[in-house]
């Protein structure tokens, strides 16, 4: 299977620009949840916002963050 550059590149620039544009900073224990967000975005691209609304509502189904699960303290 090829996978041509412009693919990379453009994901790359969507990750670069969201991490500049919108967070700031990305922590290293924190990564991998950007990029899994990134992913959803590149892969949704091509989707109407009504489409996209539908998928991630979808994909949350059943799932719960706690604040104690997301930086490993615990909450009072």
């Amino acid at each position: 299977m090829c996978i041509p550059t412009n693919t990379v590149e453009g994901y790359f620039a969507t990750l670069k620009r969201g991490i500049d544009g919108i967070y700031n900073h990305v922590g290293k224990q924190h990564l991998h949840r950007y990029l899994t967000e990134f992913d959803f975005r590149y892969n949704a691209r091509e989707v109407s916002d009504v489409e996209r609304r539908d998928l991630a509502i979808k994909q949350a189904g059943g799932k719960r963050l706690k604040y104690r699960d997301s930086c490993g303290k615990r909450t009072v």
